[in-house]
């Protein structure tokens, strides 16, 4: 049975939205984050060296998210 999904209302999802929350510091430099795309609370974590961090950020133009 086929459905029709124009019938049903999707969510929105802004893929321009990048978003970023910082879950750690390492003592070895490392910062544990995580990245989303479109919607804050469906994330990955991911962990790189800070300087990486910041590029990173910078690259994605992220908003950062406090808790």
């Amino acid at each position: 049975m086929a459905t029709d999904a124009s019938a049903t209302p999707q969510p929105v999802c802004d893929l321009s939205q990048r978003f970023v929350r910082v879950l750690g510091r390492r003592d070895n430099g490392f910062v544990e984050f995580a990245f989303s795309i479109g919607w804050p609370e469906l994330s990955v974590e991911l962990m790189l060296p800070e300087p990486a961090f910041d590029a990173f950020c910078a690259a994605h133009r992220v908003r950062h998210l406090d808790d």
